[in-house]
This record gives structure tokens, sequence and C-alpha cells, in this order.
């Protein structure tokens, strides 16, 4: 696929939009296109087409009429979800309040509204919830009476039917809403094992104020933490996710570091952690202490990690990094590393392998080999 290196320059330059140097600068380089449809479809690709045209107009930038013009359609197309979402956000947790059922939003208009300059600055998406997983049943019920649908195949009992799942999607025929319901978080789906979810969220919640109500939220420390899992687990694929790690951290300049390190470490996300924040400073210019980014920088894996997806963002996001021991082996700290080797989930077999060499059923054994020379010579495998 072709990319177009003006529209990568202009998004680049979005992502490192501070003060009145880089409004002058997204200006510049506004002018200077010849191609906005490039722009537009590669700004969309990356879900930062709202924050596009709030800053082009922050920066008075010179834009074609009939460019304009769509950049106004997508705003408001994208405040009227965003403010839909609010709505319905505010909804469902007064509706879960009234049965008892704890619930926390995360990402979508609930991060818009907490680190974003305004609510319809940041591409609205589903809403996402976490829940405890004994309360899912009842949530589910709860969703249902508003209309919703559950699309995950569940049991009888309303627990998942897929082992190692920890999401139900659920839509709404009447307006297309949909609900994303989680009962625990992921790094490395699904081989991460340990239970980071309301159990370890809920005790610590805040609250944040969306479209004049106030609802449940992540602290920040959390939020950062959270953010970088989500970033990692789908491989920095879309600046919208560097950007948000970037909007916390100038939006929380009194963060303390050392404590957001500790638990970052208890948890086993130190290097989610490291890999996020090198990204949000070598992307967007973030400001980071200088011992803590020295800290995340004299980590071999983040550092490398974070300069193969800085350099590959754009022109080919998601791209699997080099190097011989999978990704998702690199994110895990040491302890994570040796329960991840000692419970064999990194060498059993999977739907690629077996999709790879078609073994008869009396070889299937054999699959236990073709796993590791997959991972070895099959960029795929890691």
């Amino acid at each position: 696929m072709t990319v177009d290196l003006d529209a990568c320059g202009l998004l680049r330059a979005l992502a490192r939009n501070t003060g009145e140097d880089g409004s002058s600068t997204l200006g510049l380089l506004a002018a200077q296109i010849r191609n906005w449809n490039a722009v537009l479809n590669l700004a969309q690709e990356h879900r930062v087409l709202p924050l596009l045209v709030y800053r082009l107009a922050e920066a008075e930038a010179s834009i074609p009429s009939d460019v304009l013009q769509l950049l106004r359609a997508e705003s408001n197309r994208n405040a009227f979800h965003c403010l839909a979402n609010a709505s319905e956000l505010i909804a469902i947790c007064e509706a879960f309040d009234k049965a008892s059922i704890p619930l926390l939003p995360f990402k979508g208009v609930a991060l818009a509204a907490s680190v974003y300059a305004s609510l319809i600055s940041r591409s609205a998406g589903d809403l996402d919830f976490l829940v405890f997983y004994r309360d899912l049943r009842s949530a589910t019920l709860a969703l249902q009476a508003r209309g919703y649908e559950l699309k995950t195949p569940a049991r009888q009992d309303g627990s998942p039917a897929v082992e190692n799942y920890y999401e139900f999607h659920f839509e709404r025929p009447a307006d297309g809403m949909v609900v994303e319901l989680r009962w625990r978080l992921e790094l490395t789906q699904p081989r991460f094992r340990r239970d980071l979810g309301m159990a370890w969220l809920w005790p610590r919640r805040g609250t944040i104020r969306v479209a004049g109500k106030d609802v449940p939220d992540l602290n920040p420390k959390d939020k950062l933490l959270v953010l970088c899992m989500h970033g990692c687990k789908h491989q920095w694929s879309r600046l919208i996710w560097i950007c948000d790690v970037a909007q916390l951290i100038e939006k929380e300049p009194q963060l303390d570091w050392e404590d957001v390190a500790r638990e970052a470490k208890r948890r086993g996300l130190w290097r989610a952690l490291a890999l996020g924040v090198l990204l949000a400073r070598q992307v967007c210019g973030s400001r980071v202490p200088e011992p803590t980014l020295r800290s995340f920088e004299s980590d071999p894996a983040a550092y490398q990690l974070s300069k193969h997806f800085s350099t590959s963002l754009l022109d080919a996001p998601g791209q699997i990094p080099p190097g011989r021991l999978p990704y998702n082996f690199r994110l895990l700290d040491s302890g994570d590393r040796l329960r991840l080797v000692l419970s064999g989930d990194l060498l059993r077999p999977n739907d690629r392998d077996l999709a790879a060499v078609r073994l008869p059923p009396g070889l299937r054994p054999l699959y236990y080999l073709v796993r590791p020379l997959r991972m070895l010579f099959d960029k795929s495998a890691r």
C-alpha cells in the first residue's frame, strides 16, 4: 500500500501539536497538502479525525472549501455520536446504581471527558464498562432491559461459553448502540494470567463529570496503566491510543511517577507502562521527568519496541516487531515469563499452527513441534 508522506507528516504534527509553535507548524503543513483524501482516510483509520478537525480550527489552517465542508460534516457526526454515547453512559450508570451493580466506565466518552479539551474532540466509539464477574448475569439482564441483545455465546447460567474470554458484546437494534462489558483486562490475550479487573480498580476509583453528571472513573494512575495495557495488546496500531497516553500525561502534571512505576511492577505491567510512555514521548513529545524517562529508556525491550512502533505507526500499523522472542513474551516481566513457560501456554498449538501444517489425526501430537518452529521462522507466530 502506498503511503502519502504529506498525510503522515500532518498527522505526526497533529500528535505533537502543543502551544503556538505546534499550531503554526500544523497550519504550514496543512497549506502544503495536495491530497486531502489521503489525510482524511489516514486520520479516520487512526481514529484522530475529530482531533484533526479541532486542532486545524485552532491553528486557523487554510483548507479547501470542499475539504472544510467534509471536516465539518464529520465533526457534526462525531459530536452527535459522542453526545448520544454520553447520554446512554449516564443512563446505564443510573440503571446499574439503582440495581446495586457496581459499574466502571473506561475508554470512550469517559476518557474524552477526563483528559481531552472537550468531550467531542476524541472519536466516539463503543461504550466500555467493567463489572465484577459475580454480577455478570445481573448486568446482562440490566442491559437487556434497556433493549440490548447479547451477541457473545453464553451458557444458561449467564457465564461465557468460550474459555478464556472476558468480554460480552451487546448491540441495541433500535439505534445501533454498542456496549462492551468486561470483567477482566488483558495484556497478552489469552496468556496474561493476572486477574486485573474490578477487584483491582473499583476500590481506587474516582469520579468524572460527563455531560453534567458525575459517573465513576478510573483514577489517573490506573487509567495510565489501563491505556498502556490496551495499546500494547493491540500493538499500538492506531495513533489515537498514543495520543490518549500523551493527553493523560499532559492533563496530570502532578502524577506521582514513582507510585505509578511501583504499581506497574506490582501488577506485571512495568514494561507495558514503559513502552506506552516512551511512545508518548517519541510521537507526541510528552514531558516526562528525566529520572522516569531514563529508567524506561534503560530497558532494552521497551526501548526497541518503542522505536519500532513509532517508526512503523503510520506506514505499517500493527506490524509485528522483529526479534526471535514473541512480542507478547517480551512485554512480560521475568516472573510472568517464568509462569508462562512453566504453564506450557507458550508452546501450546493454536489454530494458526493447525492451519500452517495439515496432519492426520494420529499425528496431532507433532503440532507441539510445529509450534516452536513457527515461532523461530514465521513472524505471525510471534
